[in-house]
């Protein structure tokens, strides 16, 4: 969606802040949404020129605010000589078209500017057909807004619709059989993913899904465990292709790390549908790692954020994997620090991914779950067998060896799975 281009290059843009009576935000719930907000913004690379806050006691069908307010907000964009106006609020096409009419100017809502910011990070072949899925379904209902050559079209041609019905009926269509490839191509995206999911689970590597809401440093975290060199930046969105990485635990334990795009509060419905391709390593995960931002005052409003968007795509009660939440930045917040530090029990760590404090006891709590249905099983060999020593060593963790003449024993902590197999070997 190429919606806030122009042939001058970056675009000054103006931020609206809408404030509806009934959602009762608190102060510090509306400053941080505030805060966000022009964070959005600026991660479109725009140039934000002003911001304005508007109290709206009922929305006006047609433009959402009164038409007082929207004079306001037309006076300030002609005063900031702005390009776009980004509305923090989910407008619908009539409230979009109304508003564009009234401030001269480009209007984009919420959620065209959280696709926009996603059509720009996308860099996988996924992460493309994710986007434009998101996208062709929030422009099917703006067609009449958004294709402006239909304008220059006139009746005569024996429809009643007015100018340009006919080929809007075109495009619609157009744009609807786009949907049903992009969705045909992702079905094989899944069908692709579930195979390999499947393989995994044969070879009995079990997934580990790193969640959060974006900018809590799920990245950095990725990288610090993993050692990759994932795309990490102080910004919103900055992940949004799924990655996926092995991860050794001390004492030989291998997992799959993964790691996925950031929650956010009102995050589009659209991109919740279209990114559930991604999402499904989140789903599928065995244990998952609700990564949250330590330092941020707004860290508890975040988690119930991250909670609710877990539960549209399922995962609540017992379809929900075991949740561990990891405390990171805590380099950033020493006034915190130490109260946080107190009340940690075995559902929560404390980390700062960027120093790697906390690591250690991040990587003791895996290896603890891992193990957590394991059995100790005690194998006599001789000690020129070396195919069952290797076998255990390969299969479970050995913790203890010791040789007595020609026998080796061995205490060995094995799953299930294969502690019954240790007769047969």
């Amino acid at each position: 969606m190429d919606m806030i281009e122009t042939d001058e290059g970056t675009s000054r843009a103006f931020a609206v802040h809408p404030r509806l009576a009934e959602k009762r935000w608190g102060e510090h719930a509306s400053a941080s949404r505030f805060r966000e907000f022009e964070q959005l913004v600026l991660s479109c690379d725009c140039e934000l020129v002003g911001s304005e806050e508007v109290a709206i006691r009922k929305a006006v069908p047609a433009s959402l605010m009164g038409s007082g307010q929207a004079d306001m907000i037309a006076d300030l964009v002609e005063e900031h000589e702005a390009d776009v106006v980004f509305v923090d609020h989910n407008l619908t096409p009539v409230q979009q078209k109304n508003l564009e009419t009234a401030w001269d100017a480009k209007v984009v809502d919420r959620t065209g500017l959280i696709l926009e910011i996603f059509g720009a990070r996308a860099r996988t072949r996924e992460g493309v057909l994710q986007v434009d899925l998101a996208s062709l379904n929030y422009q099917l209902g703006r067609l009449v807004r958004s294709w402006t050559h239909l304008e220059r079209q006139r009746g005569g041609h024996g429809f009643l619709g007015g100018p340009g019905e006919r080929q809007i009926e075109l495009d619609r269509r157009m744009i609807r059989d786009h949907i049903k490839r992009l969705e045909t191509e992702l079905a094989q995206v899944q069908r692709m993913r579930a195979t390999q999911r499947t393989g995994r689970q044969r070879n009995e590597i079990p997934t580990v899904a790193l969640v959060g809401y974006t900018n809590a440093g799920k990245s950095t975290l990725f990288n610090r465990l993993t050692e990759a060199e994932v795309y990490a930046a102080d910004q919103l969105f900055a992940t949004l292709d799924p990655t996926l990485r092995k991860l050794e635990l001390p004492g030989g334990d291998t997992i799959m790390l993964s790691d996925t795009v950031g929650f956010v509060q009102d995050l589009p419905h659209e991109l919740v549908n279209a990114f559930r391709a991604t999402l499904e390593e989140v789903i599928e995960a065995d244990l998952i790692l609700h990564v949250r931002d330590a330092s941020d005052p707004e860290s508890p409003m975040h988690k119930k954020v991250v909670e609710e968007t877990l539960e549209q795509l399922g995962l609540e009660g017992d379809h929900a994997p075991p949740i561990v939440e990891i405390l990171n930045k805590i380099d950033q917040a020493p006034e915190v620090q130490s109260s946080i530090l107190d009340t940690l029990d075995g559902s929560r760590v404390a980390v700062s991914a960027l120093t790697g404090q906390g690591m250690d006891e991040l990587s003791l709590l895996l290896r603890t779950w891992m193990e957590k249905d394991s059995v100790q099983c005690s194998v006599q060999v001789h000690v020129s067998d070396g195919r069952v020593i290797s076998w255990c060593y390969q299969h479970g963790r050995v913790l203890k060896q010791s040789m007595k003449g020609e026998t080796v024993r061995l205490l060995v902590l094995l799953s299930e799975k294969y502690a019954g197999m240790v007769n047969d070997i």
